[in-house]
């Protein structure tokens, strides 16, 4: 405890908010991770079956989603929070804190986990899916026992990579005051010159993502085949 007094004087001061920005970054994390993860996967799916050549090949769909992710993924991400303001307002009546952060951090995660996942189901070959067909599945059949069962550890690395990405934007998202640690830095850290508190941040931030990325990998190689 000395040595902790001695390198975070400021931060061990201010606890009680930094163990509630803690908690926010996960609730944050938690709520638009889940919402992205559904959304990231149906419109991954959706990239791979329906583009020329897929076994549901409809190029006015295909055209519409995937200009329409190339679209999100090419806006910053902190632009993308004041853009989307007037919605999460309408949405979840405010545009700060957590519950205002929800919204842009869906729309600025799940173009990226969407690729993430089409790249992972293009990994399963054309000549499986071909044998699939020719054994009788329907399209819906292959969608779920070819194409997600056989991606599943290329998927949980694409999660692992995406909820490590979802980290860093609700640091960004503190910016605005959407809460969690990003906030906590600036607030406490940035505009009143504590540098330990800024340090102390940043250190939880780095072992959170280390310990996703270990769960990440133990999941990946447990569901490698």
């Amino acid at each position: 405890m000395e040595l902790l007094n001695i390198l975070f004087p400021n931060l061990l001061q201010k606890l009680p908010e930094f163990y509630q920005a803690i908690i926010d970054t996960f609730v944050m994390v938690g709520i638009s991770g889940s919402i992205s993860f559904v959304l990231g996967i149906i419109f991954g799916v959706v990239l791979i079956v329906t583009k020329p050549g897929g076994i549901l090949e409809r190029n006015t769909v295909y055209q519409i989603v995937d200009k329409a992710i190339n679209t999100f993924r090419s806006i910053p991400f902190i632009i993308l929070l004041t853009l989307l303001l007037p919605v999460t307002r309408m949405v979840v009546g405010t545009g700060i804190g957590v519950k205002g952060a929800i919204i842009p951090l869906v729309c600025g995660i799940v173009p990226f986990f969407s690729r993430q996942v089409e790249s992972a189901l293009t990994e399963i070959g054309s000549g499986v899916i071909e044998a699939a067909q020719a054994m009788g599945l329907s399209p819906r059949e292959v969608i779920f026992k070819v194409y997600l069962r056989e991606s599943i550890a290329p998927i949980v690395r694409a999660t692992t990579l995406t909820t490590i990405s979802l980290i860093g934007l609700t640091a960004m998202a503190g910016a605005v005051g959407a809460g969690g640690l990003g906030d906590f830095a600036i607030k406490y850290g940035h505009n009143r010159f504590q540098e330990d508190v800024t340090v102390g941040t940043v250190v939880v931030l780095v072992a959170i993502v280390c310990l996703i990325q270990f769960l990440g990998n133990k999941l990946a190689e447990k569901n490698t085949h």
